[in-house]
This record gives structure tokens, C-alpha cells and sequence, in this order.
């Protein structure tokens, strides 16, 4: 892979973890942050450009997901209440 396709990739992997931190809900969050993490571990060895551009343009619409769920989801967040 060359040098700016894997500054791309590393780039797009912290982009999906900084936008999935941001999920209100603990449960959405730690899911969002695993299926990050196990995509690109996964992906880890593609060696093959047309691949990891195929992977990448994945990537960003994922990345694009991610980032309208973390917005419907503020914008939605219920107020806790506490239940004596």
C-alpha cells in the first residue's frame, strides 16, 4: 500500500472512532467503536489498490452513517431520571 493510500486509511480510522465516541448511549457507542475496530483489523492485509479504494469509499459512507445517527441521536437524547 502506498504512503498517502495508508495515511488516508489511518486518517478515516480516526475520524470513525472520534465521531463514534460522540454517541450519547453507552450501548451505540461501544457497538459503533467495535465494528470500527473490527473492520479495519479485518482489512488489515488488502494489499490490492482497486481494494482499498473500494474499501475506502465503504469507509467514508460509513463514516457518513456514523456521523447522522451521532446527530439524531442528540438531538433526541432524553433527559435521565432518577427512580427512588
Amino acid at each position: 500500500m502506498a504512503a498517502s493510500a495508508r495515511t488516508q486509511v489511518i486518517s478515516l480510522y480516526r475520524m470513525m472512532l472520534k465521531e463514534s465516541k460522540k454517541f450519547p448511549s453507552y450501548n451505540y457507542r461501544t457497538y459503533a467503536l467495535r465494528r470500527v475496530r473490527d473492520a479495519f483489523r479485518a482489512n488489515r492485509k488488502i494489499e490490492d489498490p482497486k481494494a482499498v479504494e473500494r474499501l475506502m469509499e465503504e469507509g467514508q459512507q460509513t463514516l457518513a452513517l456514523i456521523q447522522r445517527q451521532v446527530s439524531i441521536g442528540q438531538m433526541y437524547k432524553s433527559q435521565r431520571t432518577v427512580v427512588d
